[in-house]
């Protein structure tokens, strides 16, 4: 069965339960374990990407060189999480030092428990690294006198340490 008939299929069938494909967001692309080797030989380059669900998933291989699906967190959610915690801290600047490392440590385990999957180490590291940044300009934005350098800031960490990036989940492991 080709992809377009299938596509079709999928179509009629889920209209037959009252549902649709949202045609904007839905496409057909060259995915799998060969489509590397298909796309070279047309000349088209890399394989797409698609995001579901947060993620952007990618074709690619692993260490052993066999062929896997990989998945990170999308731009788009990425940027807008980064911007929703930079407001979050700024309304919290005011807070006691302890509070607010207690709720920004509660909203970074919950990235890193929903984000927190195989191949995607990276980007959750990248995201308690701008997590980071904007506490430290947010706490030296609570009077007109700077309240940290860099240097004390990383001993501030030390009394009050933000979570770690942890992956939680393998996709791989049974």
């Amino acid at each position: 069965m080709t992809q377009k008939k299938f596509y079709e299929l999928l179509k009629r069938r889920m209209k037959h339960f009252g549902l649709s494909l949202e045609e904007e967001k839905s496409r057909l692309i060259e995915f799998g374990r060969f489509a590397e080797e298909n796309r070279r030989r047309k000349g088209k380059g890399k394989p797409e990407t698609f995001t579901f669900l947060g993620f952007t998933h990618y074709c690619s291989k692993s260490r052993n060189g066999k062929f896997r699906v990989k998945r990170k967190t999308s731009k788009k959610k990425f940027t807008k999480k980064c911007k929703e915690v930079h407001r979050k801290i700024k309304g919290m600047r005011i807070w006691k030092l302890k509070d607010i490392i207690t709720r920004v440590n509660q909203i970074l385990v919950g990235y890193f428990h929903y984000y927190g999957i195989t191949d995607n180490s990276r980007s959750i590291a990248r995201f308690r690294q701008e997590v980071e940044k904007s506490l430290y300009y947010w706490l030296n934005r609570r009077s007109e006198k700077r309240s940290y350098t860099w240097e004390d800031f990383r001993r501030m960490q030390q009394e009050y340490p933000l979570a770690p990036a942890k992956i939680y989940v393998s996709v791989y492991d049974s």
